[in-house]
């Protein structure tokens, strides 16, 4: 059983006769008095309420025994909460509970939107606690969940969150805000004050209903749609030309040749969520004998997830990216333009349209540049490539803001020419370069209204502040996409007293119905036609054809000479948003702050980005200090006259002439002093343009990162991530691109793998479950959800920079990131062939520990390998750790006295020692410190204590329950009904799980792939953990 505490006890079976007394009247025989006592001695129902006052307290007639039975959960709100349920009745997504069954867990469809994150997910939840997030993969769009969606149950036991609504700064109750409010907004409208609304992006067909009804009772009200990061010129563009307000969508899994120029789509480009359709292009196919794949070329400036992914990536400056984007029309559309391109970025060019042409209609460019007339031009190329993979007809809808209305609603602001200000699930004075003036002019209105979670910088400055619930309390409707529709359903009653922003404009409309009311008559009068809501609501999606023709496109009028005339500055910021930190909305999360950044691996910061040859001319540098930490130069940047001291971080391929910034940190309110960390890079984002004309000098201080590798390079180590390119996969033999490690014994070559060379002894698999995990290289993109719903899934601990910076960190699963120091790691491959000498392999091996200026990347998740010859095993003096019949390697934690030989002897270096006690200890003080937070942890997986190791238990949980569910209804189990947490939460499907001895199972048939291949197979340890080789498509055209 999963990770058993083996309890040392010798049971003794005993029969006996005697019968004990419980009080003196049980002997009593005509007493029944004590028979009374015992059937009700927990039946009397606690008063509602009961704690809320000492009147109601004084009057209730409540025992002892109650009161202490009722607060025996610290967090009492939590756990009522949590006992009964949803307040209306929520359909599970799998079964319908008559009750909550403890031990059983439910799952609810619902949706995450909140105005930067999109997603429609499933919801795991125990005893009506929601403790996990999964990927809805039965949703036709955005079912797949990033790091930042995955973290996001945790964010719904924050401490800090609002309790209940507040007026100048003091707690009332609802019905006196109300009073407050309404009378403030009746005597602004008697006046003809103007009032300004603004939200994010809701896509809720229904809150659109509502706040036009709100307007219509307010008309001195304004609403105004406000993203934290803009999309404007790509929105402009759509409506332009299609004539609806959204994104155009793309699916690249029918794509063979893509282009991308500053469009980082396995990032945040366009919300995400494109992975999937990637992976499915980016896996070799074979069709008619030979095997095909994805052909991708990456013009960028930061180093980001999307070129690290690519098979040639290409770094420049932002204003080359232009000159690349109307060069590359010019070549596809034979105008013969001639260009002043470096002679790098024209071949580039040339070749990257030499490339499109072949594909033809399999091709797509993407752009994230910040031009209207740049973004024209992609949808002109894609419509001339008549391309398959540009989707325009069904847009996203996840981006609605009007950057000149918002800068229009900011200035009233400021120059006082409005007199209120609502705002709902932003947060301005934090996410734009002018929080200051917008602080001093918010308090200095007449009225100012903020519906938060938080008492963050705008509730601060509000004179009142609607508490509104976590997304998982709460009710929605949304068309992210259109034609595709989502339900959100609550998977708990509020915790705190909270209301939502709609059933608040409906209050405040006079009107009499609920939310949940408006969403269930509107669905069934304009989207459900007929169909059913309680089918929907349990799905949590539901399609249809939109009803829209769009406008004839016409784009003679596009004049793109104004791209050609872009010419580059002497140094450009590039502002960016951090895979697990966005735009900054869940920065109290202690699972992201902890989360490693997938490209620089440092958690705990955000710091300036800066290429090897600038950081030298600027004096800046990294260095490591004796206990294996990095430490990092100051900055001084000076953007319009703001400046800031950042951190800087040398990271490679970051191209010359440019730095990069994250989004999301340098919060000061609404977070744990933990969490206030970083510095904002919202005060730099001027004219909400992402790039910015900066001056950069060196600064005094030494910074300390939180790095969790600082091995940046495979040094030819080719056995690690083996690769290959598409031609050699192709062409060659299978002992060429992927052999198998010899040993010899008695002078003679044997396979490693073969049973002559086994010193173990050996045992029949054959019987029963053998689990094993295939990991794809090709499909991985190094998005660490995984890392996150193993954080979630095995209630993996958070230590904290300081003990991050120790290399202390406690993750599971970690997803190892390596350059080349070289142009390619093939190339790092025949340096260390042609080393010579000793002398020569100091040398060349101290020049290998370097990455390259513009460096191949490649990922790797790496956890424990579940060895059928662990070394760990046999070294561990206290058989803490053995050997499964299911292959799987078992911890019993109880067992453990902390010796550490096992994490010595695992040459995967994948366990970790709990140095300390990080539950219940004011020295960790993140979730694990208080009642509120500990309700997220998962009840099936022990919480490990001070002096125990742990390590990936391949989820024994979820495969033992598997096989009981299994077996309780008599079934056979399906192939892919095992699953562990990161192979749940892998959209891409590079992460495979099953049964090995299921001969028909996926698993099967990739253990026998001729790109499989095992990590240090060497070693001879037989993992049960496998890797498929990486091919890179680097073909010349």
């Amino acid at each position: 059983m999963e990770n058993v505490i083996i309890k040392n006890i010798n049971l003794i079976y005993m029969s006996s006769n005697k019968k004990y007394w419980k009080a003196i009247e049980q002997l009593d025989p005509s007493s029944n008095s004590f028979e009374e006592l015992e059937h009700k001695e927990f039946i009397s129902k606690l008063p509602e309420n009961f704690l809320s006052d000492e009147k109601t307290l004084n009057d209730s007639n409540t025992s002892r025994r109650d009161f202490l039975k009722y607060v025996g959960f610290s967090t009492a709100a939590a756990a009522a909460a949590a006992c009964e349920g949803p307040v209306i009745k929520s359909v599970p997504y799998v079964v319908q509970p008559e009750q909550i069954r403890p031990g059983i867990a439910n799952y609810y469809a619902t949706t995450i939107a909140d105005g930067f994150d999109y997603g429609s997910i499933l919801i795991k939840t125990r005893e009506g606690r929601p403790i996990k997030v999964e990927n809805n993969s039965e949703a036709p769009s955005f079912g797949n969940a990033n790091a930042r969606i995955h973290a996001s149950v945790l964010s719904l036991y924050d401490t800090l969150r609002l309790q209940g609504p507040l007026a100048n700064g003091k707690d009332v109750s609802w019905d006196e805000f109300y009073v407050q409010v309404q009378a403030t907004l009746k005597a602004l409208l008697a006046t003809d004050k103007s009032v300004i609304m603004m939200t994010p992006t809701i896509a809720s067909p229904t809150t659109s209903k509502i706040i036009n009804d709100f307007i219509k009772v307010f008309p001195n009200i304004k609403h105004v749609v406000y993203d934290s990061i803009q999309s404007d010129a790509a929105l402009n563009a759509y409506e332009k030309y299609y004539g609806i307000r959204g994104l155009a969508d793309y699916d690249f899994s029918k794509a063979n040749t893509i282009v991308g120029i500053d469009a980082d789509f396995l990032g945040d480009w366009q919300g995400g969520g494109y992975e999937k359709g990637y992976a499915q292009s980016k896996t070799p196919k074979k069709i008619d004998g030979k095997s095909t794949m994805l052909w991708h070329m990456q013009f960028e400036s930061n180093m980001t997830l999307t070129g690290a992914n690519s098979d040639h990536r290409v770094p420049c400056t932002p204003a080359d990216q232009k000159n690349i984007l109307a060069y590359l029309y010019d070549l596809l559309s034979e105008s013969g333009s001639s260009t002043n391109l470096p002679e790098n970025l024209k071949n580039a060019t040339e070749k990257a349209a030499k490339q499109i042409l072949k594909s033809g209609s399999n091709s797509v460019v993407v752009s994230g540049i910040e031009d209207e007339t740049a973004q024209s031009l992609v949808f002109v190329i894609n419509k001339m490539l008549k391309s398959n993979a540009f989707k325009p007809e069904q847009p996203r809808l996840i981006r609605q803001a009007n950057l000149s209305n918002v800068k229009n609603a900011f200035k009233e602001l400021i120059n006082g020419n409005a007199n209120g200000f609502i705002t709902f699930g932003i947060n301005p004075l934090y996410t734009t370069s002018y929080g200051s003036e917008l602080n001093e002019a918010i308090k200095n209105l007449e009225f100012s209204l903020s519906f938060s979670t938080k008492l963050d910088e705008t509730a601060s400055a509000s004179k009142f502040v609607a508490a509104t619930p976590h997304f998982l309390e709460s009710w929605g409707d949304y068309e992210m996409k259109l034609g595709h529709y989502t339900l959100a359903q609550p998977t708990i009653r509020p915790l705190f007293d909270t209301q939502q922003f709609q059933d608040a404009l409906l209050h405040l409309s006079g009107k009499k119905t609920k939310y949940y009311d408006e969403i269930k008559s509107h669905w069934n009068s304009n989207i459900l036609n007929s169909k059913s809501w309680s089918k929907t609501l349990h799905d949590g999606y539901f399609s249809k054809v939109p009803n829209y023709r769009s406008l004839i496109k016409n784009f003679s009028d596009l004049d793109i000479n104004s791209l050609r005339k872009e010419n580059p500055t002497e140094m450009t910021l590039v502002l960016y948003t951090k895979t697990g930190m966005g735009d900054g909305q869940q920065a109290n999360n202690p699972w992201l702050q902890e989360f490693p950044d997938p490209i620089t691996r440092v958690a705990w910061d955000n710091y300036l980005t800066i290429s090897f040859s600038d950081a030298k001319s600027l004096g800046l540098e990294n260095t490591n200090t004796s206990n294996g930490a990095l430490n990092g130069s100051y900055a001084l940047i000076d953007v319009q006259g703001n400046k800031l001291k950042v951190p800087v971080l040398i990271q490679p391929g970051q191209a010359k002439g440019t730095v990069g910034l994250s989004f999301g940190y340098g919060k000061r309110l609404g977070l744990k002093d933990e969490m206030q960390i970083g510095v904002n890079a919202f005060l730099l984002y001027h004219n909400f343009n992402k790039t910015q004309n900066i001056k950069i000098s060196k600064a005094e201080g030494e910074h300390e990162f939180a790095c969790v590798q600082l091995h940046n390079t495979l040094m030819g180590r080719g056995d690690i991530i083996k690769e290959t390119t598409l031609e050699i996969f192709n062409t060659k033999d299978k002992k060429y691109w992927n052999s198998t490690p010899k040993v010899s014994k008695n002078h003679i070559e044997f396979d490693v793998t073969s049973p002559e060379v086994d010193m173990w002894q050996e045992f029949d698999r054959s019987i029963g479950h053998h689990f094993n995990l295939s990991i794809d290289l090709n499909s991985c993109t190094g998005c660490g959800a995984c890392v996150i719903a193993c954080h979630a899934e095995n209630n993996v601990p958070v230590v904290g920079k300081r003990e991050v910076r120790k290399s202390r960190d406690m993750h599971w699963l970690r997803i190892d990131r390596y350059y080349s120091s070289g142009s390619s790691f093939e190339q790092d491959n025949q340096t260390k062939e042609n080393i010579s000498g000793v002398g020569d392999s100091l040398s060349t091996f101290g020049k290998m520990e370097q990455a390259a200026d513009n460096p191949q990347i490649a990922f790797q998740p790496v956890m424990c390998q579940h060895c059928n010859h662990a070394p760990c095993e046999t070294v561990c003096p206290v058989a803490a750790s053995s050997h499964g019949r299911q292959g799987q390697n078992h911890m019993a934690y109880n067992r453990c006295v902390g010796t550490r030989y096992c994490a010595n002897n695992c040459p995967y270096k994948v366990r970790r020692f709990n140095w300390f006690l990080y539950n219940k200890n004011d020295e960790f003080d993140y979730h694990m410190n208080n009642d509120l937070g500990r309700m997220v942890l998962n009840p099936d997986v022990v919480v490990r204590s001070r002096g125990v190791m742990e390590k990936c238990s391949m989820c024994i949980q979820m495969t033992q329950k598997t096989i009981l569910d299994a077996k309780l209804k008599g079934e056979k189990i399906k192939d892919g009904s095992f699953q562990t947490a990161c192979s749940n939460a892998c959209s891409t499907g590079a992460l495979v799980f099953g049964d090995l001895n299921d001969k028909e199972s996926k698993v099967a048939a990739l253990h026998e792939d001729d790109r499989m291949y095992h990590l240090l197979e060497h070693v001879g340890t037989k993992p049960n953990v496998m890797y498929q080789l990486k091919v890179r498509n680097t073909d010349e055209v």
